[in-house]
């Protein structure tokens, strides 16, 4: 919290957007043609992608004075839409969320990946704004605040008659929006409409502008200007191995639209050899130093496997002399990147890596299942522990079990816990659990009556099996440490039982276990409680999650 309020207090906040600053519209280049034309000359600096590890796809960045905000998808996650801030482009925190309350974010009875699709974040006469789709739960709205951390508004829908996705604003220099967005489904195209975003309506019907060049879901249109052209940033071929961007330009924001001469400007979906996969769903931003930066989503499989879901990367980009953009010199992203012209270089203060459950509230990087989980947990019941309340709501469910959980951002990651829990009855559990979604996740559990135990059990394609059992005995009633580690191709489950005693392996599962094709999200790493009856408390006195080296 301190380092949340010493970084966006008013004091800081509020000159920027007094002197009308923002960086989420085009910045015109003429005072500095060079820097925006080539990448060559000064320093040479190095990052590594992606620069936001884990699950965090279909990036949109905003930039208000030397400050860049993102925004990114949360699907069926609770609360929804981060916020993370940077100052250098490659280092970002988690601020906030841009929707905290269940007023904003109905999303109970909505399936694994649906939920809240593609945001667009913007900025314009000190007001931001956050647009958006919930897929299955009213489609497009957007909400707007005065500080990216919010608090956030409530929603302005905009209902419109037809399917729509992936909407993205654009403040024109004459005052007009323009609200641009996917239509059409698989075989659609771009659509846009004038907005007046102060009575949340559309002007008119959106028409179709620009079908794409012919790739399967042309969408995560984003519109912008420049020298007197308006640009549309698109993907194409969905969001797995064909994906791409495209570009087209126009004299007017309706078209006619024409095709950027070197087409797709991005994809490595014939460099089946690259390390980094699926790349594409870009937004763009010109940097205070005059230089122009893409951040898109991309992922790093591992024989297939996507463990981590779609993650965020950087991009450097200049204007050509056609006045056409190029992204990395027409070459491939790499995980190592070495490019000249990023803003100054600040880092953050690290994270620690265990959470010893002692604030008031719990840190921004938990999140629930669809809703705000009321009643089904707590930080005051017993002081410096987390507590569950189980219900006979299960992780198995399209609903808001007692679960709480935080991204996996690394493929070699350890993350552990102290759990305190003694069943009531033989099928009553608490744990460790390692989800994907609903039908594709593994619980290291303490469960049992009798014989009260530590069981590791899977739940693949719907199909629940015990792997692996560890009777207590002695320990049965104290607390114990349950452990999940990450490696690029496995998971392995281990247990401490009793004080400074070793790990006991009880099983592992490869990670292609809980990598789906066609998931939007990531693994999660999280802890729960649920069975019949009366629930007695888990308690969790710690949680760690520590990325390892070797």
């Amino acid at each position: 919290m301190e380092t949340l309020l010493s970084l966006l207090n008013r004091r800081q906040i509020l000159p920027l957007i007094a002197a009308g600053l923002s960086g989420c519209q085009a910045i015109d280049p003429a005072t500095s043609p060079t820097l925006t034309r080539y990448f060559g000359g000064g320093e040479k600096h190095r990052y590594a992608n992606p620069v936001l590890p884990g699950f965090h796809p279909d990036p949109s960045v905003c930039r208000v004075g030397n400050d860049y905000y993102l925004a990114t998808s949360s699907f069926e996650f609770f609360p929804g839409v981060p916020i993370h801030h940077s100052r250098d482009l490659v280092h970002w925190r988690l601020i906030g969320h841009a929707l905290t309350r269940e007023s904003q974010l109905p999303l109970m009875g909505q399936a694994a990946s649906k939920g809240i699709f593609a945001p667009t974040l913007r900025f314009s006469g000190g007001v931001f704004y956050m647009i958006t789709t919930n897929i299955d739960g009213g489609g497009n709205f957007y909400v707007t605040a005065t500080n990216p951390a919010g608090p956030w508004s409530e929603p302005f829908w905009l209902k419109e008659p037809v399917f729509g996705m992936d909407p993205s604003l654009f403040f024109d220099d004459d005052g007009k929006v323009y609200y641009t967005r996917h239509g059409g489904g698989r075989n659609g195209g771009v659509y846009q409409a004038e907005i007046d975003l102060r009575k949340g309506q559309l002007a008119e019907a959106p028409k179709l502008i620009w079908p794409g060049t012919g790739g399967i879901w042309p969408e995560g249109p984003h519109l912008f200007k420049r020298e007197g052209w308006y640009y549309l940033l698109i993907s194409e071929g969905g969001t797995s191995w064909d994906h791409s961007l495209t570009m087209a330009r126009s004299k007017s924001p309706w078209g006619t639209f024409e095709p950027h001469p070197d087409n797709p400007i991005l994809t490595h979906r014939n460099l089946s050899f690259e390390p980094l996969q699926m790349v594409g769903h870009a937004d763009l931003v010109q940097a205070a130093n005059g230089r122009w930066w893409l951040l898109l989503l991309g992922t790093r499989p591992n024989s297939g496997a996507t463990p981590l879901g779609r993650e965020t990367l950087l991009a450097p980009a200049v204007w050509d002399a056609r006045g056409w953009l190029v992204v990395n010199e027409g070459q491939p992203l790499k995980p190592a990147m070495e490019v000249s012209g990023l803003p100054p270089r600040q880092a953050w203060p690290r994270e620690p890596v265990r959470d010893e459950f002692n604030a008031p509230v719990l840190n921004l990087e938990w999140n629930f299942l669809r809703s705000s989980a009321d009643g089904l947990w707590s930080l005051a019941e017993r002081p410096g522990w987390l507590r569950l309340k189980g219900t006979a709501t299960t992780l198995n469910e399209n609903a808001t079990p007692a679960f709480v959980g935080r991204r996996q951002t690394a493929l070699r990651q350890r993350a552990a816990t102290l759990i305190d829990f003694a069943p009531l009855a033989e099928t009553q559990e608490a744990g460790l659990v390692l989800r994907r979604e609903e039908a594709q996740h593994v619980r290291l559990r303490v469960t049992g009556l009798a014989a009260k135990r530590v069981e590791l059990v899977s739940r693949l394609s719907g199909e629940e099996k015990v792997i692996a059992r560890l009777d207590l005995g002695a320990a049965a009633f104290g607390p114990l440490q349950l452990e999940v580690q990450a490696w690029p191709d496995r998971y392995e489950f281990s247990a401490v039982i009793g004080e400074g005693q070793a790990p006991q392996l009880l099983g592992s599962l490869p990670v292609a276990a809980l990598s789906l094709p066609n998931s939007f999200t990531g693994a999660y790493v999280g802890l729960y409680a649920q069975g019949p009856g009366t629930m007695p408390p888990a308690d969790f006195d710690w949680f760690d999650l520590e990325t390892l080296t070797a």
